[in-house]
């Protein structure tokens, strides 16, 4: 699966909020989707790391759990 908790992370040494993320153009309703682990599209992904200037890593992770998805 897709784990976003990098962003959050990356989020906090930045010192960004979801206000700042917004104020700089990024939908809120595209924010509480990632908070709520929903799957998001390449160019949202781009325009986070845009935005932050990060690298993909920073924002996303796989953790495998093929264990539990595909039994």
């Amino acid at each position: 699966m897709i784990s976003y908790e990098p962003l959050f992370r990356t989020m906090k040494e930045k010192h960004i909020s979801s206000y700042e993320l917004a104020k700089r153009g990024f939908p809120r309703s595209t924010y509480y989707a990632i908070k709520q682990g929903k799957s998001i599209t390449t160019n949202t992904i781009n325009q986070l790391c845009y935005l932050l200037h990060c690298n993909v890593s920073d924002i996303m992770e796989y953790i495998d759990d093929t264990s539990d998805v595909y039994k």
